[in-house]
């Protein structure tokens, strides 16, 4: 049960195959599919969305010439669900499919914008993805040829996603300035956000990490970790301590430290804690969603400006400057859509109280 547990959950989820796509799925697709939009068909885990029409029916123009057929469309959308299979629930989905398009025609816009050094650059890392996913989904059972037949795509369907995500994203951040970078990075600097601090702490949880079952009450677990201060207080050694009470199983044969860890991820009470405890005491028992924590905040800093840091900074600009084209610029490039169009919700009507002719003032 780490201070951290809970965000870190969010995002272990097939975490290491997912980010061979990251920039696919620049727009969060999944986060928009979560919060439907309103009048939006709910889908079947089983619908397809290339249930109907013929493969070159044409579903989209948009400006200079550009077109996208029905079969393009679902390879692109097969290709995402290959990597997230989740998205098969949402694939008869009015909002889905027009997220998705809104996608591809902007890959295809802002990927075509690419120079050569970008593309060169693009395909050196495309090759080595590509070579990353066959391995992965070779170990699988039934190997490659079984996820693409299941998926209904072939391996240039993946390559071809690949080199256009890849494109855009790179052609994105070419246009980021050093300057950009600073600046985001002094935003961003003073709220917090590459804050990291050394922290050891011994945990009184209130429920096992790994079953959450009740290990005891709140007053028990604030009377066992005031027992664990208090031999800390007399000299007590941390780590001796933290690997006889903690219940952090992530901490706990480690001397319940956490080194230069990044305090965004942990809960609020242990980053507040983190942010503010005087450095190298202990603590009184801090209170947080796992039980109490006894705490030594042993350095605190902000990263800095570095090479990795500048290109993570880069990386956000860029899928910032992607969403914001895909938001004001996309609606101007499409001229014909036929799709199925997101059905705006009826208007409520009006209740009995709200009606003129029920109010004596009308009368």
């Amino acid at each position: 049960m780490l201070p951290n547990e809970t965000s870190r959950q969010r995002r272990t989820s097939r975490k290491w195959i997912l980010g061979l796509v990251t920039v696919v799925l620049a727009f969060s697709v999944l986060s928009a599919c979560g919060d439907k939009k309103e009048g939006a068909a709910t889908a079947s885990p089983s619908a397809s969305a290339a249930a109907t029409g013929n493969p070159s029916d044409i579903i989209a123009t948009y400006k200079e010439g550009g077109k996208i057929t029905r079969g393009e469309f679902d390879s692109f959308i097969n290709v995402n669900k290959m990597f997230s299979p989740q998205l098969a629930q949402y694939l008869a989905d009015p909002a889905f499919q027009q997220d998705m398009l809104k996608q591809m025609v902007t890959f295809r816009v802002l990927s075509a914008k690419a120079d050569d050094k970008v593309k060169a650059d693009a395909d050196k890392q495309v090759t080595e993805q590509m070579k990353a996913i066959t391995d992965y989904f070779g170990k699988q059972e039934g190997g490659m040829d079984k996820q693409l037949k299941d998926n209904g795509i072939e391996l240039k369907d993946i390559e071809s996603l690949m080199k256009l995500s890849f494109y855009t994203m790179g052609s994105m951040e070419s246009k980021i300035t050093d300057q950009a970078v600073q600046d985001s990075y002094k935003e961003q600097a003073a709220a917090h956000a590459f804050d990291v601090a050394t922290v050891s702490h011994i945990l009184i949880a209130l429920k096992d990490s790994a079953t959450q079952a009740d290990l005891r009450t709140k007053e028990d677990a604030l009377k066992r970790a005031k027992e664990v201060k208090a031999k800390l207080d007399a000299g007590g050694d941390f780590a001796a301590l933290a690997k006889e009470f903690s219940d952090d199983p992530g901490s706990k044969d480690t001397g319940g430290t956490y080194k230069d860890a990044n305090i965004n991820e942990w809960v609020t009470e242990f980053k507040d804690a983190a942010s503010t405890l005087p450095l190298n005491k202990i603590s009184d028992p801090v209170e947080s969603t796992f039980g109490y924590h006894v705490m030594k905040v042993e350095s605190r800093s902000t990263k800095q400006l570095d090479d990795t840091l500048k290109t993570q900074i880069k990386s956000q600009l860029a899928e910032k400057s992607l969403s914001e084209f895909a938001e004001t610029e996309y609606p101007k490039l499409i001229e014909t859509n036929n799709l199925p169009k997101v059905e705006a919700a009826p208007a409520p009507a009006a209740s009995p109280a709200a009606s003129p002719a029920a109010s004596p003032a009308a009368k």
